[in-house]
């Protein structure tokens, strides 16, 4: 399962059921797909195609929406 959790600018974002404990977010579009961790602090790990300007406005977002993104991940992971 994997719950999306924003779209915004073309841009899916979401993360895998149990995948790992470190809290991270992938986010995928047409061009390509990245993951970010996002902690200890906002960071990419992993980047599929996406262009340098691509990373910069999802990193924008992901710090935009980073609450909301935390909290969803903590609630998932609760339940």
């Amino acid at each position: 399962m994997s719950p999306t959790i924003l779209k915004e600018k073309g841009y899916r974002f979401f993360f895998f059921s149990r995948e790992e404990d470190r809290k991270h977010i992938h986010v995928i579009c047409s061009d390509g797909e990245a993951k970010f961790w996002l902690e200890p602090e906002i960071e990419m790990s992993k980047n599929y195609n996406l262009s340098r300007n691509q990373l910069k406005e999802i990193e924008k977002i992901i710090e935009v929406h980073y609450d909301q993104f935390k909290d969803a991940w903590e609630k998932h992971r609760a339940s």
